[in-house]
């Protein structure tokens, strides 16, 4: 489990990585909150591009900064789900949150 961050303007996008459930969630929403309440972005996405596996803990991760994000007018988008992810998402009524992605 590790997340990276890439810093635009008044946009933070950050870089999941590794299997999202009830033991790697709540270091993430750690590392997550931290980032977030230092530079309070306007713009945060959540990169799941390699994310293998998220249970309910993720939806909860997911929630929890979206809530956060909305203290200060912020919004949260979601990028690059799997298949399985994507699966959750749908089920939780969180589909709504992925950030349309152009192909080229």
């Amino acid at each position: 489990m590790s997340v990276q961050f890439c810093y635009g303007k008044e946009q933070l996008t950050a870089y999941l990585k590794g299997d999202i459930d009830h033991h790697t969630a709540a270091e993430m929403r750690m590392e997550l909150d931290g980032e977030l309440e230092h530079t309070m972005p306007f713009l945060v996405i959540l990169d799941f591009g390699e994310v293998g596996f998220m249970d309910s803990s993720g939806i909860g991760l997911i929630l929890g900064r979206a809530r956060l994000l909305s203290g200060w007018g912020g919004k949260l988008l979601i990028a690059s789900p799997s298949e399985q992810v994507r699966k959750i998402l749908k089920l939780s009524g969180l589909e709504r949150m992925i950030k349309n992605e152009r192909k080229s």
